[in-house]
């Protein structure tokens, strides 16, 4: 998928920042649609992120709990971090944070594919990373919720269970654990 922008017959004409904030900013876009009609979005501009699934030689996956307090809730989720730190290779951001919360270090990484978050509101993109040849190494947390995360393990085999039960629902996690599993079986 390529990374410039398409937008069949829709065009950009400007945008104004609205706010800017630590990790994103938010801009009013204004477009004109294909018979020239303009129109304003609310985007909330982000630098991206990695999101890592760790598999274990017994195809189990190390997972992180986390507090999300914009949804109210402790989330299940694979280790993943924002591209914060300027012209950081997305692979050496992916290392890092899977020793960051996760307390691992992998010998491989195999970049899975790439998702936007939600692509309604939002340009952020997460690039999907498979970690194996894992080793345990110290997690070196930031912030509030990373010190309060936890970790847990479980089998790639039932992402489909943990879906339907309503234990996984971050979506950048439940796509990363199909593509772990489709990449392991072939």
């Amino acid at each position: 998928m390529s990374e410039e922008p398409h937008l069949e017959g829709f065009r950009e004409l400007g945008e104004r920042p609205r706010f800017g904030g630590h990790l994103f900013e938010v801009h009013t876009v204004r477009f004109s649609d294909p018979d020239g009609h303009e129109f304003e979005r609310d985007i909330v501009r982000h630098p991206g992120a990695v999101s890592i699934v760790p598999v274990h030689e017994d195809t189990s996956v190390t997972l992180v709990r986390q507090v999300r307090v914009a949804v109210g809730t402790s989330v299940l989720e694979a280790p993943a971090g924002t591209r914060d730190v300027g012209g950081e290779d997305p692979e050496e951001t992916a290392r890092r944070e899977l020793e960051e919360e996760a307390g691992l270090r992998a010998r491989s990484f195999e970049r899975l594919g790439t998702v936007f978050n939600s692509p309604g509101y939002t340009d952020q993109r997460t690039i999907v990373y498979l970690a194996r040849g894992l080793e345990p190494c110290e997690a070196r947390p930031h912030g509030v919720e990373e010190h309060w995360m936890s970790t847990e393990r479980v089998a790639l085999a039932d992402v489909e269970r943990l879906v339907a039960s309503g234990q996984l629902l971050d979506a950048t996690t439940i796509v990363g654990l199909l593509l772990a599993r489709r990449a392991l079986e072939t």
